[in-house]
């Protein structure tokens, strides 16, 4: 049967909205953003969603990427090269350099922290001494 025909009940490997949102503790509004975004793309029986072991792959691939810092087009560009079933070679070199585009924005994110941080601990001090400073004054 082919995937775009509409079947009466759910095969074995079939998966509800309800299944994927328990799953992997998203919300079903998560789940169908996922969908209007064209990353998942289930079955309809009436206004029922059918997910197939395809979609939930996909949803499994589109949070881990969530969770790595990925754009949701940058997550659909991967998981349908990957889909291609072609040479798996061009996929994981741009996998690799979306992943170092992410690493080194973290890392100035992190050197912007750590200057941030500097920075309040100087103010700190400053208006600590400050304030000890004032103390000690007769009023």
């Amino acid at each position: 049967m082919s995937r775009t025909a509409l079947r009466l009940k759910p095969e074995p490997g079939d998966f509800s909205i309800g299944d994927l949102a328990r799953e992997f503790d998203v919300t079903p509004r998560a789940i169908r953003f996922y969908e209007a975004e064209g990353l998942l793309a289930p079955q309809r029986q009436g206004q029922r969603r059918i997910y197939s072991a395809r979609d939930r792959t996909r949803l499994k691939l589109t949070l881990r990427g969530k969770r790595l810092g990925l754009t949701l087009s940058e997550i659909r560009e991967l998981i349908d090269m990957y889909e291609t079933g072609r040479d798996e070679r061009p996929q994981l070199e741009r996998f690799l350099a979306v992943l170092e585009s992410h690493k080194s924005a973290l890392e100035q994110q992190r050197t912007d922290i750590e200057a941030q941080l500097a920075e309040i601990a100087a103010f700190e001090k400053r208006v600590r001494k400050q304030l000890g400073a004032q103390r000690r004054r007769p009023g």
